[in-house]
């Protein structure tokens, strides 16, 4: 197992990454020392391919467990579903410690960490995290999200998790799509601080698409490294230094609202978001023209779009204005001057956003 320390003084915590691990998994959470009743929150299917497993690894431990299902949907990110899982928490929470289990991939963490931050002003809870993107990306940092009708991820917290685990085997579960969505993290990662990643992805194409678990525990590891430093160094991004992380979220976030999150999907929305950044990178020469095609090759390559179908490029740049990267008028890019450089711009005109967004319709 590859163990990533996340450096956060008193609420530091360890990522473990590794292959068929889950049966380690409560003898990990015993010497934790975080509770005896886990409430797990996952999804149906999850549930009932991997349920008994976990609830087995938990049990031997002295651990009891719980679960609450919620729809494999973003639409389990809101108030409504918040306010169900907290009244069966609170139910389950009797005569023992508890804690809580994001058992799948990005919108069962945000609303995990979300519900455990706000639960008794803070109950324990730790990741595992079921897909790629979730593995690589979201499960790691501790921003926790709902969603609103105006826009994505605008009501949450900081709050970070006690552990994250991640089991390579629980990947073995994801169609190609999902792989994807979550290989468009992984781009992002290499594209902002990882030139040997991006080089990696470009020449062993076929271990990575296959899922190989030795190509996985490697890209997973690298992420992961790349995730804990910079939150380590900037916790709830208010130094500046966190903000690279968000690479490609700017218009891909745009891309979901115009959608109403329904026409693309979280990985698909970012690659789109990516190509555009790359756009608007060249064409401000922070890059040259032939390192904004290798990106978007690459995205191409791993079976995301590079063409907006879906949405139209004005309700993108209306979306755009809700981002939360926005002060005021002010609006901040992440963009590279070359391939593990970023460079956050400020104030970039309305212009050469429309130019960024035409360049993917």
């Amino acid at each position: 197992m590859d163990k990533i320390t996340v450096n956060l003084a008193k609420r530091s915590y360890t990522i473990i990454i590794g292959n068929r691990i889950i049966n380690q998994l409560g003898g990990i959470l015993k010497k934790l020392n975080i509770g005896s009743g886990a409430f797990i929150i996952t999804n149906d299917f999850l549930k009932n391919k991997y349920g008994l497993k976990l609830a087995q690894s938990l049990s031997k431990s002295g651990i009891n467990s719980h679960f609450m299902v919620v729809p494999d949907s973003e639409k389990s990110k809101s108030m409504e579903t918040a306010g169900q899982v907290i009244k069966e928490l609170a139910k389950f929470d009797k005569k023992k410690k508890v804690f809580i289990i994001a058992f799948g991939g990005g919108v069962v963490g945000d609303l995990s960490g979300f519900v455990a931050s706000v639960y008794k002003r803070g109950t324990s809870y730790i990741q595992v995290p079921t897909t790629l993107l979730a593995q690589v990306d979201s499960a790691i940092g501790g921003k926790t999200a709902l969603d609103l009708a105006l826009g994505k991820n605008l009501v949450g917290s900081f709050y970070q998790p006690r552990l994250v685990f991640s089991d390579i085997e629980f990947l073995k579960t994801l169609d190609k799509k999902q792989l994807a969505c979550g290989l468009a993290e992984v781009i992002k990662y290499a594209i902002i601080k990882d030139a040997g990643l991006f080089n990696f992805l470009e020449n062993k194409y076929d271990s990575v698409i296959s899922a190989d678990p030795p190509a996985l525990k490697k890209i997973i590891s690298a992420c992961s490294s790349i995730k804990a430093a910079i939150t380590s160094l900037d916790e709830k991004e208010s130094l500046g230094i966190r903000t690279i992380l968000n690479f490609g979220h700017t218009i891909g976030h745009a891309i979901e609202a115009a959608g109403g999150y329904k026409a693309y999907n979280h990985g698909q929305a970012v690659g789109l978001g990516m190509i555009a950044a790359a756009a608007l990178s060249a064409r401000l020469k922070l890059i040259d023209v032939k390192s904004a095609e290798r990106i978007k090759d690459l995205i191409k390559l791993y079976g995301l779009p590079v063409k907006l179908k879906a949405v139209s490029a004005d309700k993108i740049i209306k979306a755009h204005y809700r981002d939360k990267k926005f002060s005021g008028r002010e609006n901040k890019f992440v963009l590279i001057c070359a391939i593990g450089k970023p460079k956050i711009v400020r104030n970039v005109s309305l212009g050469l956003i429309k130019e960024a967004v035409k360049s993917i319709a």
